[in-house]
């Protein structure tokens, strides 16, 4: 992969950046769990097959549409469950190998973390975790979507050209396509179950490791 040519490198954080793809499925279904075992495997068979959407959108699908009428947690209740399931995991996850290495290889450019992930966590768990200071052009994350943090980033001129962006989702690549980024999937995380034909199917570049 020749990264000498792009001056910003945008990168996903779940199953990128950190090993915690596992670690949110589980708190999808631990948060959703009061209603049921039936209903919480449905929020994660919605969320394994959206991976990239944030949890807002998630849970609110959820509570409209899976449980619409029952007693139990509120949305509100549902978000606070899962955060604090998943804030544990992503303090103690393992941190994709090679990603020191990649900071040196590529100090030209500029580094942004655009996520799913709620920003604010993002934020606390990367400076936790002493890794906020490789990503100079900030951590961003939802509310605001993977499209939005793009075309805004792109706007006050944090993305440069040319950009490359590293996911393993499908809306991964969609948002980059969308923004016209230069896309590699990373598979050695990923939760998403046919990547390999979308991939050969959209002629996207795959790599099984950072470096």
């Amino acid at each position: 992969m020749n990264l000498a040519k792009y001056q910003t490198l945008v990168f996903d954080c779940d199953g990128v950046v950190l090993n915690s793809n596992k670690v949110k499925t589980e708190a999808f279904f631990k948060a959703a769990l009061p209603y049921g075992e039936a209903a919480a495997q449905k929020l994660v068979d919605y969320h394994v097959a959206r991976g990239g959407i944030s949890r807002y959108k998630k849970f609110a699908w959820f509570v409209e549409n899976v449980v619409p009428g029952q007693i139990g947690p509120t949305l509100e209740q549902l978000l606070n469950a899962y955060a604090a399931e998943v804030r544990h995991g992503l303090l103690t996850c393992d941190i994709a190998e090679g990603l020191t290495e990649l900071r040196e290889k590529t100090r030209h450019a500029n580094w942004l973390i655009v996520s799913g992930g709620d920003q604010q966590e993002l934020r606390k768990v990367f400076a936790a975790r002493d890794i906020a200071k490789y990503f100079d052009g900030g951590i961003f994350g939802s509310p605001d979507s993977k499209d939005t943090i793009l075309a805004r980033e792109k706007a006050n001129g944090n993305i440069k050209p040319t950009a490359l962006f590293l996911g393993d989702s499908r809306y991964d690549h969609e948002a980059a396509s969308a923004a016209k980024l230069d896309f590699v999937f990373l598979n050695y995380w990923t939760e998403f179950a046919d990547w390999t034909k979308y991939c050969h199917t959209h002629n996207v570049i795959i790599r099984s490791s950072l470096l």
